[in-house]
Order: structure tokens, then sequence, then C-alpha cells
């Protein structure tokens, strides 16, 4: 069994952290992954988006489909 020695000022201040290999290079993979950060403008629908989902002004999907003029 391997020993591993942990300084004590790293221990003392929470700056540790133990993880397999392969979990800590599936977190670089995603690390190279930019955050999604909305436009003012896509903040403004999704917001009515949401009130409108609240007060119950939805559409079925065959609702959708007949109103956009698909068949199907």
């Amino acid at each position: 069994m391997d020993t591993i020695t942990i300084p004590k000022k790293l221990a003392a201040q929470d700056d540790l952290v133990v993880m397999p290999r392969k979990e800590y290079e599936a977190l670089l993979i995603l690390k190279k992954f930019t955050e999604f950060i909305p436009t003012p403008a896509q903040k403004k629908a999704l917001f009515r988006a949401e009130s409108n989902f609240r007060r119950g002004k939805t559409l079925s999907y065959h609702e959708l489909v007949k109103k956009l003029g698909f068949t199907y």
C-alpha cells in the first residue's frame, strides 16, 4: 500500500482534493466548454415564456403543428 503525506498547511486550509485520475480528466474536458450567457433579448423572451406557462397559455404539440400549417 502506498503512503501519501499531506502537508498540514494544505489540510488546514481545505485546499486539498483527492479524486481518481479518470474523474479529474473528465472535469478537465468539461472545463473547455464555455458557459452560456443569454443576451438581454433572450432573457426577456425566457421571462415571457415562463410567464405564459404559469398562466396556462400553452399549446399542445398538435395545436402547434396545426397553427404552423404542418400536416402529420
